[in-house]
């Protein structure tokens, strides 16, 4: 076991966390998770069987329904949250390490990033203190109804590797906020930070059976998805998974929320300042290695622009620094695993083929002999037929493309089968919103590329279904009872 794995997350070497207590796997089965800066070992750990998920689900349906926890009121349920918050406060640095130490995502941007995860906690805590989870309302007939907000029931919440506990406490902090019960299965490759938010969860002394953490494979994933206690699955993911799980909740009409995969365009109308959008159209395409399903990965320039947009942004791509993640100085570490590393040399080789112009990057960066490193990676001439167009790539892939007018820029940044995220800059606010209207997508920002937990975020077209963060966050975990009163 690796000695920073484990003074990250001190249960994680040999234990589930299955109704209240830290509990022996019941099979021998080990999964391993690989340094994306070393390719070695950094620690093995049990992977939980469809037996381990048996007793998951049991443990959250019987506290679901016989246990306290449903039955609290929201102000009661609020109080725990304001606890897990504050146990993710005093973890905040062994969050932080542990992201950078299975991800590679840069410490300097990881310890920025960590504080989202109490911050959804507290937002959830007063925000269950104030919805309105019943509304009288008048029948016709003078009688009254009572419409009311209650708890989805017993939710599975399945959660991706490259930004592991914020997309888990998206989830988990609403789920518990509305009254729900969970089973949770992290990334194979990314268990540390469910471990963390584990332990701060018994910290704060929820009631037993509400949370649970079982980190398992895809097959036991699958179980999962496919078991009959389960009222909800909560997926964030690949869009190809995504379909997968929303076909398997269909067959018995199991509620789900998928956020998934995006293309997302930044449009650079022809009165923007090119010097004040730059540090937006870098800050998640490079970080984190463009592995950010929002990441603006197709940017669009009016044409008479386009060189000097070029200058500036191959300029500023060429100074950023490649290295350990775990170096303060360093702004790009590696790709994550070694399948995504060929995913993505996969696609840029694609896109020279296609005909597309590489104007950087596209191979190992210099004096890197090993680990999963790639360098930052700039396209232009990029067409709407190119695979490297359409298809999330998932690495420091940008594809600048060039259009002739407002109305053709649109058209290029709807041309997806994706909708998740985008981007508008321009110096005059209140055309960039009109601009954005028009965009099918979830989310866009105009003069910065912006995500806060506080408000929704999802995607349109194939990019998923349902919203996370916000009040519309909450309604994902709540159904709807009329009760007539006569």
């Amino acid at each position: 076991m690796n000695v920073v794995a484990r003074d990250v997350a001190p249960r994680a070497p040999d234990r589930f966390f299955i109704n209240g207590e830290w509990v022996a796997p019941k099979s021998s089965n080990m999964l391993e998770v690989i340094s994306p800066v070393t390719e070695e070992v950094l620690f093995t750990y049990p992977e939980a069987s469809e037996a381990d998920m048996d007793r998951a689900v049991t443990a959250a349906r019987d506290a679901f329904d016989n246990g306290p926890w449903p039955r609290l009121s929201p102000t009661e349920r609020a109080g725990y949250l304001r606890k897990v918050a504050a146990h993710l406060t005093e973890r905040l640095d062994d969050i932080a390490a542990a992201w950078t130490l299975q991800v590679g995502a840069p410490i300097s941007l990881t310890k920025k990033l960590v504080p989202q995860n109490p911050t959804l906690f507290n937002y959830y805590a007063d925000l269950a203190e104030t919805y309105p989870f019943m509304d009288e309302r008048s029948r016709d007939d003078g009688g009254k109804v009572r419409v009311v907000k209650e708890p989805v029931g017993v939710c599975a919440a399945i959660t991706p590797w490259n930004a592991p506990l914020v997309l888990l406490s998206y989830k988990v902090s609403t789920a518990l906020a509305a009254g729900c019960t969970m089973v949770a299965k992290p990334s194979p490759e990314t268990p540390l930070e469910a471990y963390i938010l584990a332990e701060c969860i018994e910290k704060a002394g929820i009631p037993k059976g509400v949370f649970n953490l079982v980190p398992a494979g895809r097959e036991s994933g699958d179980y999962l998805v496919r078991h009959r206690d389960i009222d909800k699955v909560a997926f964030t993911g690949s869009t190809a998974a995504g379909k997968h799980i929303a076909a398997v909740c269909a067959e018995r009409l199991a509620r789900v929320s998928l956020e998934l995969g995006g293309k997302s365009a930044a449009i650079l109308l022809d009165d923007a300042d090119f010097a004040k959008a730059l540090p937006w159209l870098l800050i998640y395409s490079m970080p984190i290695t463009g592995q950010v399903c929002f990441s603006l990965t197709r940017i669009l320039v009016p044409e008479r622009r386009k060189q000097e947009f070029l200058d500036m942004f191959l300029g500023a791509v060429s100074q950023i620094k490649v290295g350990n993640p775990f170096d303060p100085e360093t702004q790009m570490g590696p790709l994550t695993m070694e399948r995504q590393l060929r995913r993505v040399e996969g696609n840029i080789q694609s896109g020279r083929q296609e005909g597309a112009k590489l104007l950087c990057g596209g191979g190992r960066p210099a004096g890197f002999d090993r680990g999963f490193f790639i360098e930052p990676t700039v396209f232009a001439d990029v067409k709407p037929s190119m695979k490297i167009f359409q298809e999330e790539i998932f690495g420091p892939v940008v594809s600048v493309i060039s259009y002739q007018d407002e109305d053709e820029a649109v058209r290029i940044a709807n041309d997806t089968i994706y909708g998740l995220s985008g981007a508008v800059f321009t110096a005059d606010v209140e055309r960039g919103y009109q601009v954005a209207r028009r965009m099918r997508t979830g989310s866009v920002t105009v003069n910065a590329m912006i995500v806060d937990p506080k408000h929704p975020f999802g995607g349109y077209k194939q990019s998923g279904m349902g919203r996370e963060g916000g009040p519309e966050g909450l309604e994902n975990y709540l159904e709807t009872k009329t009760i007539h009163l006569t």
